[in-house]
């Protein structure tokens, strides 16, 4: 929801901070390949963050999602 409602209102600002959280979102769910990603794979990177409302990093990401969502 989160996601879908920054891309709604072109909410740049907090799609890039959950750009910047996923690396540590994806060491979290075990994934430590993908958390050493560097800024050459930023297009892989945004395809992840519009999807990852559906993913197994969501859980991760949750309490920025609710954050943001109690905010707007």
């Amino acid at each position: 929801m989160a996601v879908h409602r920054a891309e709604k209102h072109a909410d740049i600002k907090f799609l890039w901070e959950v750009l910047r959280a996923m690396p540590a979102a994806e060491a979290a769910e075990g994934h430590e390949a993908h958390a050493e990603m560097d800024i050459s794979s930023v297009s892989g990177l945004i395809a992840d963050a519009l999807t990852s409302g559906k993913s197994d990093m969501s859980d991760a990401l949750r309490p920025m999602y609710i954050d943001y969502l109690l905010k707007h």
